[in-house]
């Protein structure tokens, strides 16, 4: 048994193009992005910029137009990615396009990938992922879906209200989440948003400001839906949210990883260089500690995560593999900004150090692809499970 954490030479290579990628032309962005938001001439120049250094879509398949990388070697360059908030979006590798990529090159027909994943993969659309409903509708519970959708000739007619649409405003399509009708399961629907019956409504305010498009509440009235736009198989689309949860749970932990690091290394040169009670603040025992605590929380994080991204890019299903991930990941994270944020003193908070910011988005990450209650609740029945099993053999 062989535990091997060589990284190969090109994906070595790609990293420390992503690093100087990200230090000299996106960090410059940040302050403007901070300041009036990420708009769509922002989000072209930075696109164009990451093709021209030969860092784009690193996660998508080759015949895409992406970088093709393996899902555990993803995993050192979306970290990479992740160190400024709009890495990602630089690279093509931000929730919600990222997520929707994998899923439609693993679940849609090839004439839909032609025409809805091909542009994406480009850059050349943005899509959003419309699953979540206002209460009581679905959450972290799949079972409280109450958008429905019914058959009629030739389509579907989609009813329902989603809310805190990742990405909505401006996207060009989107993957629509829906109970049938007759009862026999859910699906998902390709859906032009330029359609009538879809409308994107206000934008939610939330902690997190650095996704473009804002996290939006969407009406789905009498929208109509062609059959060539279902995504997969009717009624199979509980089935297919796995495909594209377990391993966007991971890439959420691959970007936020690459944030919080951020945020340790701007603390830690602050704490080097600022002298107060006669001593550097590095050489104070209770800084030590904080600098210290985020060492081990990111050392067992990248642990972790290189773990269960190896896992998934060996085809393990990894539900719960990647459920546990998620909770430590996200956890130790916001541990690790958290220090930052208090090794940084007064400008910690701000927008100029860049970690403030970096906390107020990393918060929601404990709430977002399931919040970590449910999956905790979620490892402990499985555990459970097991052991009763166990114990009546």
């Amino acid at each position: 048994m062989a535990f091997d954490f060589t990284v190969d030479p090109k994906v070595e290579q790609w990293r420390g193009r992503i690093q100087d990628f990200v230090d000299s032309q996106v960090v410059p962005f940040e302050q403007r992005a901070f300041e009036h938001g990420v708009d769509e001439d922002m989000r072209r120049e930075l696109q164009a910029a990451a093709r021209a250094a030969g860092v784009w879509a690193p996660q998508a398949p080759t015949e895409w137009g992406g970088g093709g990388f393996r899902f555990d070697e993803a995993a050192i360059l979306l970290e990479e990615a992740g160190r400024s908030l709009l890495g990602p979006l630089a690279l093509n590798c931000a929730a919600p396009d990222e997520g929707n990529i994998h899923l439609l090159a693993h679940v849609a027909t090839s004439d839909q990938q032609e025409r809805f994943l091909r542009p994406l993969v480009a850059g050349d659309v943005r899509s959003c992922f419309a699953m979540t409903e206002p209460p009581p509708g679905v959450g972290s519970d799949p079972s409280a879906l109450r958008t429905v959708a019914r058959r009629v000739d030739g389509g579907w007619v989609i009813n329902g209200e989603k809310h805190l649409i990742t990405g909505a405003e401006g996207a060009d399509f989107a993957i629509v989440m829906a109970k049938n009708g007759d009862g026999d399961g859910a699906s998902m629907f390709l859906v032009d948003t330029a359609t009538s019956g879809f409308e994107v409504k206000e934008h939610a305010r939330t902690l997190d400001a650095a996704a473009i498009g804002g996290h939006c509440r969407v009406v789905l009235q009498d929208l109509e839906v062609p059959d060539e736009q279902v995504l997969g198989e009717p009624g199979r689309g509980f089935a297919y949210a796995q495909v594209r949860l377990a391993p966007a749970r991971m890439t959420h932990c691959m970007r936020w990883l690459g944030a919080a690091r951020r945020a340790h290394e701007i603390a830690v040169d602050r704490a080097v260089g600022r002298e107060l009670f006669g001593a550097r603040l590095a050489d104070l025992g209770q800084a030590q500690a904080m600098i210290a605590d985020n060492e081990i929380d990111y050392a067992a994080a990248r642990a972790l995560l290189w773990q269960t991204s190896w896992l998934l890019a060996t085809g393990v299903k990894g539900t719960e593999e990647s459920s546990r991930a998620k909770v430590f990941i996200s956890e130790a994270a916001s541990r690790i900004v958290d220090r930052s944020v208090q090794l940084a003193g007064g400008l910690g908070t701000s927008d100029d150090l860049v970690i403030g910011r970096i906390y107020g988005d990393i918060r929601a990450f404990r709430i977002y692809d399931g919040a970590t209650e449910v999956h905790r609740m979620s490892i402990a029945k499985r555990v459970a499970r097991r052991a009763t099993q166990r114990l009546d053999a």
